[in-house]
């Protein structure tokens, strides 16, 4: 699954981390410790095992998200899907491995009658809150390894 290319609002970003795969997936993965590295979600609960098919809330920007798993595959590409207040969005993940670390890809598209409306809000706020996580991705990724070292 990819985000529709179409869709009203549509963000891709990359981020070099000079990081292990294994630590950016474990960061990625830990849904319920979200809140702990990106201040902008203040609460994720994950509900079952890491799987397509299962759902978790979050809290990002004050807005109250469900959403559900998509794809999951391990150290490569994490995919999710959610509605809120009549936008229907597709988060991707993609790790790519490199020879001191890892490149993250993320993209997200917003679509429906409210992504439509809104538009010219979202957009830059989509670029924004998917910049700002790769950030704090990176950064938390970066001091981890670095502990580990």
């Amino acid at each position: 699954m990819d985000i529709n290319s179409k869709a009203p609002a549509i963000a891709r970003h990359d981020i070099a981390i000079a990081a292990p795969s294994d630590t950016v997936w474990a960061l990625l993965t830990d849904i319920d410790q979200w809140p702990t590295w990106n201040p902008n979600i203040s609460a994720a609960t994950l509900e079952g095992e890491l799987k397509p098919g299962t759902c978790f809330r979050w809290r990002s920007g004050g807005t109250a998200i469900v959403s559900t798993l998509q794809t999951v595959e391990p150290r490569r590409r994490l995919v999710w899907t959610g509605k809120v207040m009549g936008i229907r969005a597709i988060h991707t993940w993609s790790l790519e491995p490199q020879a001191h670390g890892v490149v993250v890809s993320t993209a997200e598209s917003f679509e429906g009658w409210m992504a439509q409306l809104m538009k010219p809000m979202l957009q830059p706020m989509l670029d924004t809150t998917l910049k700002t996580w790769l950030e704090h991705l990176k950064h938390q990724a970066e001091t981890a390894s670095s502990r580990a070292a």
